[in-house]
């Protein structure tokens, strides 16, 4: 891997953030009532989401220019990361040391191969 990557890895990282905060989207539509199917569909917060997702993809694919394949699933393993802290956040929820540890774990790892 190139010194060039680098900053491409970055937005892949970026990337894989937007996309977890679309799930945290996701997830809050979820926890919500709504009138009708249509409704539970199609609203701000759940189109938002899924127009993020449509980003993170693009933004993923401009990042592969110099990303190596190869450290894609690795980077977006990331997303757990995220997710567990999103969820701390704006869903209030808690971590257990078990899921601490696998953050932990991930963070080490992607490190690791980085290097």
């Amino acid at each position: 891997m190139s010194n060039d990557a680098l900053p491409y890895i970055l937005v892949f990282v970026v990337s894989v953030l937007i996309s977890s905060v679309s799930q945290v989207l996701l997830k809050k539509s979820a926890d919500k009532e709504y009138p009708n199917l249509l409704a539970q569909y199609l609203n701000p917060p759940v189109i938002g989401a899924y127009t993020l997702f449509f980003l993170s993809t693009l933004v993923t694919v401009y990042a592969f220019k110099y990303v190596p394949l190869s450290m894609g699933p690795i980077l977006e393993s990331l997303a757990y990361v995220f997710v567990g802290i999103l969820g701390v956040f704006v869903l209030h929820e808690r971590v257990t040391p078990k899921a601490a540890f696998g953050m932990v774990l991930i963070v080490v790892g992607v490190i690791v191969f980085s290097l």
